[in-house]
């Protein structure tokens, strides 16, 4: 995965914007940030998922993601290696980021009956699988810090 790449997969997404914020490129829907490139260098991306969205994708792939440090990171925000990035597992990843930010009515054609992508063929698990299950369990109070 190249940067290039990258930016294309987040700029799919419906009503994605890119912008610039602490002098690299992010991406918006309804106007908050659900992904970033170029930090800490032009190597890594990053997804804003949940907690337990993060430490699903970590556990599939953790050569791909990992959590930034800090409360960042805490709250959700994953590192992403392009280079040892699939299109497929960084199409799942940005797809729960999106989803997470963005609004229900714009959701919902996104998610209806729209294909869904694996994250790694390892896991066999799709991006709306485990963005689906990790918000239940979130909700649930499965979560673990």
């Amino acid at each position: 995965m190249t940067p290039n790449e990258f930016r294309r997969l987040a700029l799919s997404f419906p009503q994605t914007e890119e912008r610039a914020h602490m002098h690299h490129p992010d991406f918006r829907v309804a106007g908050k940030i659900f992904a970033t490139m170029g930090f800490p260098d032009k190597t890594r991306a990053m997804v804003k998922v949940t907690p337990v969205e993060q430490q699903m994708l970590v556990q599939s792939e953790p050569a791909v993601f990992s959590p930034v440090k800090g409360a960042w990171g805490r709250q959700g925000c994953t590192s992403v290696l392009l280079k040892a990035a699939s299109k497929e597992s960084l199409r799942g990843a940005l797809a729960a980021a999106w989803e997470l930010h963005a609004s229900s009515k714009l959701r919902e054609p996104l998610t209806s009956g729209a294909p869904v992508m694996k994250l790694s063929e390892k896991s066999g698990k799709t991006s709306t699988h485990v963005a689906r299950t990790a918000r239940k369990e979130g909700r649930r109070g499965k979560t673990t810090h």
